[in-house]
Parts: C-alpha cells; structure tokens; sequence
C-alpha cells in the first residue's frame, strides 16, 4: 500500500512516500480499515523530531486522527463488520496513541482494536471526523468538560488558529461567550472572525496584556470587571507572564499543552493576589469523541478545515503546520477528498 513513513528521527525531510509499505492484517480483536481521511496534529511534529521519554518502534506511519471503512474484520472481534463508517479513538486499550507507537493514517490502510471504534453517522463525513478527535476532543475536554466556561464570560484564546485553538473559539462561542482570538496575522484574525470569534488582535504587534488593559481594562485586586474571565493558553513560553497579567480577580487560565515551552517565567505574585485559578486539562476522553460526532450530526457545530490534501502532500502540509502556516485542520486523503 502507499503510506508516508519515519524511519529515523530528524525533520519533516526523514519522511517518504511508499508505495510498496505492508498492507495491515486484522488479528484477533482488530479491524483493517480503508483510511478516507486524516489529520495532522502537531503531535505529529513531534513524533518526527523524537520525544524524551517516549521510544517510538520504527518504522513508523504517523496521523493520530483517521476515518474510514472497515474492510476487514480479525477473528474473536464483534460489534462491528465491514462496510462500517467509522472513526476511531486513538487511543487503543493500552492507552497507545495511533501514528507514535503504532502505525497511523497517513495511509491507504490502517488496523485498529475493535474497541477504538466509534460509529459514524451518515450525516457526519470522513473530513469532518477526521478533524476532531485529537485538537477537538482536547479542547472539548478542556472548555466544555472543565466547566471553566459560561455564558458572558470574556475569553481569550492564544495560539486561536492552530486545530486546539480553532476548536476551543468554536466552543466556548457555543457556549455563550465573548471570545478574542490571538494571532500572528491579519489573515488569521479575518478568518477567525468570519468562524464566530468576536475579536481578535495581532500578538506580534501588541502584547497580550497591552491589548487587554487597552480593551478591557487593566485587572485589578478590587474589581472583577476588568480583564478576560479565562484565558485558554496552550502555548507557554513567553506568552506565560502575559497572561498572568490579563486574567481577572478570580479569574481562570485553561492549559492543555506547552507548544512554545514547557518551563515558562512565573510570577506567583498574580496568582495569589489576583486569585487566579490554573486549570490543567490532559487530553481528550472517548466521551469527548463522541459529543463532537453527536454536535456534527445535530450540524449545530462544523470543524474548521484549511485543506484537503494527497498522501504525496502531506510532508509539505506538516512542514507548514510546523511553520505555523495553517488555519484550522489539514486533512490528508488517502484516496482523494470525499466528504
């Protein structure tokens, strides 16, 4: 079958496209399935460049997050049968992640367990499933599943046009609030509001806190109607100390990931004084999968999707989700787009 594959750690360079990589065999409890969609993740970025800690067997095919038909069904496995319209968790029974410890989607086939399986409805197409469960299921998590959200509430989100960031505008909008979006262009910030966030400002033209004390106030420890409600940070880094500086009195600051860095400056004076909470959320559930593929079913939610794009491509596409150039999801298809 044609897959894209790592062999050796490095960059986006190490990956190649093969068309000779073994198709998969269903054993016991698994299922093959034809993958018709698959999206990056900037995990996957991470799966290419080596993560402390996490020994990944190789070769390997990345892509987390995959669609498709089940076409092969081992022995011992019921509950589904081919033909399925399927997504799948990817997180298997022993909480391996699909395209890191085991091979993904970026391939014309992919086995999974019986167990990661989750029914498509008609009405929900393999772009759209694609898209969701490993940013959207982590920000569903994270804004819905923590509670941190309501309506009224001013939110702030950083890093607002990566697939976590898309998300979380997404739904904290449904829920209610008032959302700005951080970017790094123009072009983002006009996207993002034409998705439903109300503002959005530049962060390499203003900083954080500038923009909030010049638009919402400068917080202070005797009032709670100046600054943002919560700020969602995923990113860390330089943007840490910012953002301490921009969360109201007894406001919350949501995190589910580090992408500029892991050990940022910290100032603890703003956490006492003002209060804050600091709300961490890990990942996603199989139940945060399965609200999404419910919202997309009712259409009363759609997932932002920058492009869909070849298995030839999908180098290139992680290369630009590295470099930051992406808005929303990219989805690869390994037999040509289909809704």
């Amino acid at each position: 079958m044609k897959a894209v594959v790592l062999r050796n750690h490095g960059s986006v360079e190490n990956l190649t496209i093969e068309t000779d990589h073994p198709r998969p065999e269903a054993t016991s409890g698994k299922v093959v399935l034809k993958v018709r969609a698959s999206s990056l993740n900037y995990h996957d970025i991470f799966t290419v460049r080596g993560m402390p800690g996490i020994k990944i067997p190789m070769p390997v095919v990345p892509g987390l997050d995959l669609a498709g038909e089940i076409v092969e069904v081992g022995p011992d496995t019921s509950g589904v049968k081919a033909g399925d319209r399927v997504l799948v968790n990817p997180l298997d029974s022993n909480f391996n992640l699909m395209g890191e410890v085991q091979d993904g989607g970026l391939a014309e086939y992919a086995v999974a367990e019986a167990s990661q399986i989750i029914p498509l409805p008609d009405s929900v197409g393999f772009v759209e499933a694609a898209a969701m469960p490993v940013a959207y299921g982590t920000a569903h998590r994270m804004v819905v599943g923590k509670g941190a959200v309501k309506a009224g509430d001013k939110v702030l989100v950083l890093g607002a046009s990566g697939g976590v960031g898309t998300a979380a505008v997404l739904l904290a909008k449904q829920l209610g609030a008032y959302v700005v979006a951080a970017v790094g262009s123009k072009e983002k910030g006009e996207r993002l509001l034409a998705i439903g966030a109300d503002d959005y400002f530049n962060y390499r033209e203003v900083r954080i806190d500038q923009w909030t004390r010049e638009n919402l106030g400068k917080p202070s420890r005797n009032s709670t109607e100046t600054g943002f409600d919560v700020v969602i940070n995923n990113t860390g880094g330089d943007t840490w100390h910012p953002t301490l500086k921009s969360t109201k009195l007894g406001g919350t600051i949501l995190v589910a990931g580090a992408t500029a860095g892991f050990d940022p400056a910290e100032d603890l004076r703003y956490i006492w004084s003002f209060e804050l909470k600091i709300q961490g959320s890990n990942g996603f559930g199989r139940e945060d999968i399965e609200a999404l593929v419910e919202l997309v079913d009712t259409r009363d939610f759609r997932p932002v999707i920058d492009s869909v794009l070849s298995l030839d491509e999908a180098p290139a596409a992680i290369q630009r989700l590295e470099e930051r150039g992406v808005t929303g999801k990219v989805i690869i298809a390994p037999w040509g787009q289909e809704a």
